[in-house]
């Protein structure tokens, strides 16, 4: 099976929310005592308690319901006791009573903006959630053995930032060979795994129908142009989706052609090699080359073993924003196998970034070229 991580499943409204942090009745009790110690040294607390408003709104914005509650009631029991405790320092009980019921409704208010923020940002990840588990289904599982080669791979989502990217592939044993592809789509969200079911869609079609890879190609690019036009009746942006697509069958050399997508490495006799072969425009701009997409020819020996990866390997940084050296860890773990390679990789490019720090997909094949027939 490809090893895609599970997504955890996250619905908040249904859960108990957890009851205030300490951090946050800390930082509520200080704000508190910082302001009732500047309203004693200026001789006028009432008027200072104005700056408690302040608490519940900005409780809204980053804390749970329960707790935004927490601090709207906590500031309506300090405005309450100081106005009563405190009945001199010339302010009218009008202004006192005025004071109270403003700090009850900006309160209400606060745990009112908190619901609908937290009710939308629920809704919004249930959407991700169930869009990410469609894309789950979608890619083909692996290990896949062919005539050809034994491809093995590792997809892993952003589900550190909750949201869905466009990283594709696919493999078709077709009556011309092995046609593999791998893929990313131009941008995030909804909009691109649309594009990239629309591109993995007409790739199973087209795969099995085109005789030659360039036809196929071209096919991969017309479905990229219809959904574009699509989502521009609908008001979403256009897409364009970088690829690399092979043909592997009983000969030495493999077909490849280069869509803008991140170069391939050839790993045989304990070395890595990039074949140098030319790159076309992403799926989507054919019409704006001059130059129709061709087809480069590599030798892939029996034994040998292709990596292809899209640019969340490539540029994940470090720290500092040093990029992840692809070929140098790679060359340190030619030695294992295909099923190895890719999950050894991915944790390499993790560690070198330092927790926290995915911010794209990260899709990784491994294509193990069989003995010929």
């Amino acid at each position: 099976m490809l090893r895609n991580r599970p997504t955890r499943r996250t619905d908040a409204l249904d859960a108990i929310e957890p009851p205030p942090r300490a951090d946050v009745v800390i930082g509520v009790v200080s704000v508190t005592v910082l302001v009732m110690l500047l309203g004693a040294l200026s001789d006028s607390p009432v008027w200072l308690l104005g700056l408690l408003v302040f608490l519940p709104g900005t409780a809204s914005a980053l804390c749970t319901v329960r707790q935004t509650a927490f601090v709207a009631v906590w500031t309506m029991l300090v405005v309450i006791v100081t106005v009563l405790v405190r009945p001199g320092d010339g302010i009218s009980w009008l202004d006192r009573i005025l004071m109270v019921l403003l700090t009850f409704a900006l309160g209400a208010a606060s745990v009112y903006a908190c619901h609908r923020r937290t009710r939308r940002e629920h809704e919004m990840l249930r959407l991700r959630s169930t869009a990410a588990a469609m894309q789950r289904h979608i890619l083909r599982p692996m290990p896949l053995l062919t005539d050809d080669v034994l491809v093995d791979g590792l997809y892993e989502p952003v589900q550190e930032d909750r949201l869905v990217g466009g990283d594709i592939y696919d493999v078709v044993v077709s009556p011309w060979g092995t046609r593999v592809l791998i893929g990313d789509v131009q941008g995030k969200g909804l909009a691109a795994v649309g594009a990239a079911f629309a591109v993995i869609g007409a790739f199973r079609e087209a795969a099995h129908r085109e005789p030659t890879l360039t036809a196929l190609v071209d096919a991969l690019d017309a479905s990229v142009v219809r959904h574009n036009s699509y989502a521009a009746q609908t008001g979403d942006d256009e897409r364009f989706v970088t690829a690399l697509i092979l043909n592997v069958d009983a000969h030495a050399e493999v077909q490849a052609i280069n869509c803008g997508h991140v170069p391939l490495q050839l790993l045989h006799n304990a070395t890595v090699v990039t074949p140098v072969f030319g790159s076309g425009v992403p799926l989507g701009l054919a019409e704006l080359s001059a130059e129709p997409a061709t087809v480069d020819w590599f030798t892939f020996p029996p034994g040998a073993t292709l990596l292809l990866t899209t640019d969340g390997l490539t540029e994940t940084r470090a720290a500092d924003g040093t990029f992840y050296p692809v070929t140098e860890r790679l060359s340190e773990r030619v030695t294992l196998s295909p099923t190895e390679l890719p999950q050894a990789l991915y944790d390499d490019a993790r560690s070198f970034a330092g927790e926290g720090s995915h911010h794209d997909d990260v899709a990784i094949l491994s294509v193990r070229r069989s003995p010929f027939r």
